[in-house]
């Protein structure tokens, strides 16, 4: 198996030979990447590479992509692949195709050929590494021949990436097996859900409660001395140390409807893996560990969210409990019929006392593109955005689309649509600050009749609080100047207030000091979603680590994906975060 140390004491000829076969026809790519050397890591010779790649012309770029042979193409047909194109087409069961799947393929590769100009490009292997099923790659093929073709390009560039980075697995001989345990576990924890065609895990529901008592019974393989389900649903697993401080940490279980694996309980997971390892090391740590899989974050069956982490801070609110679902179910009646009292004396021995606590780190993945573009694994979270959300109406009046002249016109659709640019102008002048407006409804609409009335969403975001009440300020006093000059009105209704949550400088610049541990450069960005991290921001430190996202970062949706080489250094990170709390 090869070394880093062959590699960076190898001559330049020599490393570019050691490399060979690790991006497709493309020696250029390890020429460039010997100059970085020495490697720390082979995750840091992955980020090097990928680098070369990144910083290179658009045209070595599709040349980069054109050195690739289709999926069960041609050439593939000839027998003229590469040896390790041949393996992975293999382990796909792409050589073992139906002639229903083949002309299926060979069509694909001739419609995505002509669209774009290159061929489709996908890590067989897929994120697991054991590889997508022949009718997987058939979806994956059919949705991103819909792409954007600079987005594409770089989806297959992402692509390319992977498979490099699977082939110097196997070069080096190294194996995720942590990351593979984190992936099987967030698939089997995905067979429980509110639904049969997609992931959906909402709070107290069966599916909800048989996530819990997975999670308790994994923690309890894992080595922890102590797991509980508190009085509000959360999950809780202590891992005892020598001292008496504790560190907290942990992430949510429920999901959003039509959810993906990770978000959430990734965080969960991270701790998990690490204290199985310290437990089969015999290792105890100075402090204790105290993993949360806190109940609720998503807000997605009752009208309140963070109601995991709000009890663990003390700030469950009790007029919770007789809020209702859209079946009219209310809270405390759901809680009950899953064996939690329902009452806000129980959920008030939820709350943690800080003066126990360390702090609160979060492992989550990003939920964003900015990691998987500039081609790094981890990210440091400088802050959870602070963010206003409203619903709103704006009024106007109906009528007929072709007898009302266009400046007699009281258009509502068209006041939202010049509220949606202002926002979106407003929003892009300022670094990290966002506007959205995602939610557009004209009541019985009609093609031929002028919009009288059009609801509107609206949600602002920003690091500051600062930042973000100027964004609203602006937003706001515009809505008011378009309806006067329009002659319309407006309603406005708050529906979310929360305060942005910097990272404590302490805790972040210990995940800065666990990543560079592993030989990876620091990237740091901003939460702009929020996180359990941001309720417990209200009673200790806290800081979190990105984990990158695959299919361009999509999170709340069934694409939402990490892969075991990425979980892994996660682990990794965590693991060392704890080593250097620990000292020497």
């Amino acid at each position: 198996m090869m070394t880093l140390d062959q590699l960076n004491n190898a001559s330049a000829a020599d490393f570019v030979a050691l490399l060979d076969g690790t991006y497709e026809h493309s020696p250029w790519i390890a020429e460039r990447a010997a100059a970085a050397r020495p490697f720390k890591s082979l995750a840091a010779l992955k980020v090097a590479l990928a680098r070369v790649v990144r910083e290179a012309t658009v045209d070595d770029q599709l040349g980069l992509i054109r050195a690739h042979p289709e999926l069960a193409g041609k050439a593939a047909v000839a027998g003229e692949l590469t040896a390790e194109s041949t393996n992975e087409q293999q382990k796909a069961g792409l050589t073992a195709c139906t002639p229903e799947e083949f002309a299926k393929l060979q069509k694909l590769n001739a419609d995505y050929n002509a669209r774009f100009g290159f061929p489709f490009i996908l890590a067989v292997r897929g994120p697991r590494g054991t590889g997508f099923t022949r009718q997987e790659i058939i979806a994956t093929f059919e949705r991103r021949l819909r792409a954007h073709p600079d987005v594409e390009r770089a989806e297959c560039l992402r692509q390319i990436h992977r498979i490099a980075e699977i082939r110097l697995n196997d070069k080096f001989g190294v194996k995720p097996e942590l990351g593979e345990q984190l992936w099987d576990w967030a698939a089997a924890l995905a067979a429980h859900s509110d639904t049969d065609d997609f992931l959906t895990c909402t709070y107290a529901t069966p599916a909800h409660t048989a996530v819990a008592e997975q999670l308790m019974a994994w923690m309890r393989d894992c080595g922890f001395d102590e797991v509980s389900r508190d009085a509000v649903g959360n999950v809780v697993g202590v891992y005892k140390g020598t001292g008496d401080k504790t560190l907290l940490t942990g992430s949510h279980y429920d999901t959003v409807r039509r959810a993906g694996r990770f978000d959430g309980r990734l965080g969960i997971f991270v701790p998990m893996l690490v204290v199985r390892e310290l437990h089969r090391q015999g290792k105890r740590l100075p402090f204790s560990l105290e993993v949360v899989g806190f109940s609720e974050e998503e807000g997605q069956r009752f009208p309140a969210d963070f109601l995991g982490s709000s009890a663990v801070i003390g700030g469950f609110d009790p007029a919770w409990l007789d809020s209702k679902d859209a079946a009219g179910t209310t809270l405390r009646e759901a809680m009950q019929a899953v064996g939690l009292a329902g009452t806000a004396e129980a959920i008030a021995t939820c709350k943690r006392d800080p003066s126990r606590y360390l702090g609160f780190v979060e492992v989550h993945i990003e939920q964003g593109p900015v990691l998987g573009s500039l081609d790094l694994p981890l990210g440091i979270v400088t802050s959870i955005n602070g963010s206003r959300r409203y619903t709103g109406e704006i009024i106007g009046l109906a009528s007929h689309a072709g007898t009302t002249p266009m400046g007699q016109r009281r258009d509502a659709a068209a006041g939202v649509a010049e509220l949606i640019l202002f926002t979106e102008e407003r929003a892009a002048a300022v670094p990290d600050v966002v506007g959205t407006v995602g939610m557009l409804e004209v009541p019985s609409g009609s093609i031929n009749v002028i919009p009288g009335r059009c609801g509107f969403s609206l949600d602002l975001r920003a690091t500051t609080d600062e930042a973000r009440d100027a964004l609203d300020a602006d937003v706001r006093a515009k809505l008011d100047e378009i309806c006067q000059r329009r002659g319309l009105s407006f309603t406005l209704q708050p529906t979310l207030a929360a305060n942005a949550a910097p990272s404590d400088a302490t805790w972040q610049s210990r995940w800065e000091a666990a990543v560079t541990e592993l030989g990876l450069p620091i990237h740091r960005l901003p939460s702009g979603a929020g996180h359990d991290a941001m309720k417990i921001h209200e009673l200790l430190p806290q800081a979190m680590l990105f984990v990158r996202g695959g299919n361009g970062g999509i999170s709340h949706n069934p694409l939402e994906s990490v892969t075991v080489d990425d979980a892994e250094l996660s682990i990794q990170a965590f693991a060392r975060l704890l080593d250097d709390l620990t000292g020497p």
